[in-house]
Parts: C-alpha cells; sequence; structure tokens
C-alpha cells in the first residue's frame, strides 16, 4: 500500500516537473538570448534530458494502470512520442505540399493542376528529369558495380583492411566538402594559362588541350556523378563484403573443384548468394540519387544543363518563391521514392525485422 502510494506521489511531483522543463527550455530557446556557442550546448543537454524524462514520465503514468492494461500501452507509450515527431516533421509537410503544389505562385488561389503541366512540358523541367534519369541510372549502377568489384578484390587481397578502409573515407566526406574537393580538379583555365585544376594539369603535361569540364553538356553531368559514386561505393564496399563473409567457403571450393574459372564463381555462386544485399545497397543509393541537390548546387548551381529535379525544387521555392511550382516538384520526387520505399519494407517485412 505504501509503495503504491509512494509511485503516486512520485508521479504526482516528476510529470508536472517534465511538462516544466520541456517548455520552459523550448521557450528560452524560441528567446535567442543566448549566443551560438551556449545554445548549441544547452539545446543538446536540454533536450537529453527532456527525453529521458518524457520516457520515464510516461511509465510512471503508465504503471498505475492495471497490469493487463499496462503491458498493452507500454509499447505505444515508447514508440508514440517519435511516431508523433514523425507524423509533424513528415506527414504534416507532406499534406501542406500536396495542397499547395495545387495552388498559384503565392498558394492563395486554386489553379488545379497547372503546376504539374509546366513539370512535365518545360523545357528546363524536362532537363531536370533526363538529368534525374541520368543520375538514377549511372549513379546507383557504377556505384554498385564498383563496391561489388572493391569487396571482391579485397575479400582476397593481403591488405583488405587498408583497402577497404581507404575507399570507405570519401563517406566521411559531407558531399558539400566533396564538391569543393572536386571543383579544383575539374578547375579549368583558358590555353595558354597555369592550370590549376589536377585534371587539366594532367591533360596539359600531356600535351592535350585543357577542357571545360563542368561547362560542356550533356557529358559535364557524368562528372557530378563521378563525385557521387567516389562517395558512394566505400558504402557499397562495406556492405557487400560484410555480405561476402556469409557465402559458403565449401561451395566456392567444390566449383573450382569441377573446374569453374573465377568470373563463373562470381557470376554463378557469388553474386545469387548476395542478391538481397545487393538490392537492398542499391535501393539505398538509388534514392541518395534521387534526392541528390548539395553536389550539383555546390560545383555548377544547375548551370550548363545540370539541373536536376531537387535543385529545381530549391530554386522554386526559395529563390523564384513559387510555392505552387516548388510544392508540385517535391510532389513528383515524392512519388518518384514511394514504390523504393515500398519495396524496402516489403522486404524487411520478410525478414521479420518489424
Amino acid at each position: 500500500m505504501k509503495a503504491a502510494i509512494s509511485e503516486k506521489m512520485k508521479t504526482l511531483y516528476v510529470v508536472p516537473l517534465t511538462v516544466i522543463i520541456m517548455s520552459g527550455g523550448f521557450l528560452l530557446l524560441r528567446t535567442g538570448m543566448m549566443n551560438q556557442v551556449l545554445t548549441t550546448v544547452f539545446a543538446i543537454i536540454w533536450g537529453t534530458a527532456s527525453v529521458l524524462l518524457l520516457f520515464y514520465s510516461l511509465n510512471l503514468l503508465a504503471q498505475l494502470m492495471k497490469a493487463k492494461l499496462y503491458n498493452a500501452v507500454i509499447p505505444y507509450i515508447f514508440i508514440g512520442p517519435a511516431v508523433l515527431i514523425m507524423g509533424w516533421y513528415l506527414f504534416v509537410p507532406t499534406i501542406r505540399s500536396l495542397i499547395l503544389s495545387f495552388m498559384d505562385k503565392r498558394g492563395e488561389h486554386f489553379i488545379g493542376f497547372g503546376n504539374y503541366a509546366y513539370v512535365f512540358t518545360d523545357p528546363t523541367m524536362l532537363v531536370s528529369i533526363r538529368n534525374t534519369i541520368i543520375w538514377l541510372v549511372s549513379g546507383t549502377v557504377f556505384s554498385v558495380l564498383f563496391g561489388l568489384i572493391a569487396a571482391v578484390l579485397a575479400d582476397r587481397s593481403q591488405i583488405e583492411k587498408l583497402g577497404k578502409t581507404l575507399i570507405f573515407m570519401p563517406m566521411a566526406i559531407s558531399l558539400v566538402g566533396a564538391g569543393v574537393i572536386w571543383k579544383f580538379i575539374y578547375a579549368y583555365r583558358p590555353e595558354g594559362d597555369t592550370q590549376i585544376g589536377l585534371l587539366n594539369a594532367i591533360v596539359t603535361a600531356c600535351g592535350g588541350k585543357p577542357q571545360n569540364w563542368l561547362g560542356t553538356a550533356p557529358a559535364n553531368n557524368l562528372f557530378l556523378i563521378a563525385i557521387f559514386i567516389w562517395l558512394q561505393t566505400g558504402f557499397a564496399l562495406v556492405v557487400l563484403s560484410a555480405a561476402l563473409k556469409s557465402v559458403s567457403s565449401e561451395m566456392i571450393e567444390a566449383a573450382r573443384i569441377d573446374g569453374a574459372g573465377e568470373f563463373r564463381i562470381i557470376l554463378q555462386i557469388v553474386i545469387p548468394s548476395i542478391a538481397g544485399s545487393i538490392v537492398t545497397v542499391s535501393t539505398t543509393i538509388l534514392l541518395a540519387a534521387l534526392k541528390c541537390f548539395d553536389i550539383v548546387f555546390s560545383m555548377t548551381n544547375g548551370l550548363y544543363g545540370t539541373e536536376v529535379l531537387a535543385s529545381q525544387q530549391y530554386k522554386q521555392m526559395f529563390k523564384f518563391l513559387h510555392y505552387g511550382r516548388g510544392s508540385a516538384i517535391a510532389i513528383v520526387i515524392l512519388l518518384a521514392v514511394s514504390p523504393v520505399i515500398w519495396y524496402n519494407l516489403k522486404e524487411f517485412n520478410k525478414k521479420e525485422v518489424f
């Protein structure tokens, strides 16, 4: 009896304290009274403490229920806040974007499918769609292919760890940072000037003429995609290398005894054995390529025929302030992403992840 009263008293104190700390910290951050460093430190401490107190308070409230009801409610208590936050930051903006996609520039008057007609008829948008498809196909295929080749070679190399580390290192660089690095590699100066770009310096040293790599469409898209492949190959390598460890060595040895060559073993034994991992890596990189905006923005800002859907969505929404068109492009990207997400969820469900 005393224990029950003690739990109720604890709940009576902890729950209001949690509300005060969460709301008070939020209001304090809204005032902007602190400098940037202090705001960052406070946000980390306050955010962590608020999450812990929130779950602790909800658990205290749940413990006041009967055992059967407690067991039924407790899973939703722990996933509830995450679901609400995801809904607030994802579902609500999606619905709002869908509504705005049928509105005019300022989002004031309904214009039907006019914005969608613009997306699929405007010459600049058609170039963006073409480039996005090139990104999807080339970026995904070559990232997975190079990652698989590197994984197979590293698995049979004496310097496996060093090789994997060197290939994976670009993953630590942000997309904008990678763009800055490669901007110096692709840098172009007129013929006769000193070439500061690594690629043109090599070309001129071999007797060739310097090329404006980023100014010639549509080849410049491939040079941008090369940066994406450079970054994503490390991700593909790590996942596929782990998958290769699960391939039966006995089966490979039996194939070699039967006279199968290494290339045939890879095609008929290794790849079918890790097909699930290849699909997972491919869909993940596909999503990254579809949303890729940073490289284009930092390298060319979409000029010289390098626009993609993501860069056009940003410009329409924040540069031209055309909320209708920007929202329509965002919905098109969402519809393009949805089948890939659905497929991944279906595959995860088969593996009993959920």
